[in-house]
């Protein structure tokens, strides 16, 4: 009775420890590929203008975008494109502000003329890179690097707008701390996109 006792008892710690090893392993696996995620990242932002914001604005999604630069382009397409967003409500609220002078009622009106068609250069980006496949490969991507580009363009004209001593001095400040940022944004994302152009091309 002894023996089967302590047969069970054998088998049960077999059991437990193979358990532990299988969630030890998988655990370390997924360490792993997060760390290999995350470098991926690292290293395919260092050939960006600004590396360290590619960085931090994207190493929240490695377990997303793994090592592909496919998905690294499409989450930094997407990162701009909510920086963005977030960037026009704030100037739209800003443009109801009270006191505010003629020439910046206007500079504010042309920067949101200028994000409304930024947005719409990036959504548009975003849904061709999903598609650019196949022998239209090329043709697909080149829209793509057209649309973020003229994003950029758009973002630069917006911040050029609030230049002059005549402006708001904080207002200037405000406005062209968050366009420089999605500016940046995009200047990283053109460049994730023309990396993943070249390697699949």
């Amino acid at each position: 009775m002894a023996s089967v006792s302590s047969n069970t008892f054998s088998n049960f710690l077999l059991i437990l420890l193979a358990i532990s090893f299988h969630i030890n392993s998988s655990s370390a696996g997924r360490n792993l590929a997060q760390t290999t995620s995350t470098e991926f990242i690292r290293t395919s932002c260092s050939t960006t203008t600004y590396p360290r914001l590619c960085y931090s604005s994207l190493k929240i999604h490695a377990s997303k975008i793994q090592t592909s630069p496919m998905l690294l382009a499409n989450a930094a397409l997407n990162v701009t494109l909510a920086s963005t967003r977030s960037t026009s409500t704030m100037m739209q609220k800003l443009s109801k502000s009270h006191g505010m002078k003629p020439r910046e009622v206007s500079a504010m009106q042309d920067c949101m003329d200028e994000l409304t068609d930024s947005v719409d250069e990036l959504r548009k980006s975003i849904d061709e890179l999903g598609k650019a496949q196949g022998s239209n490969f090329g043709l697909m991507m080149n829209d793509v690097q057209t649309w973020v580009s003229a994003a950029l363009t758009d973002e630069s004209t917006c911040s050029d707008g609030f230049a002059g001593s005549t402006m708001n001095g904080e207002l200037k400040t405000l406005v062209r701390q968050q366009i420089v940022k999605i500016a940046h944004l995009t200047s990283n994302a053109l460049s994730l996109v023309n990396s993943y152009a070249s390697v699949h091309g």
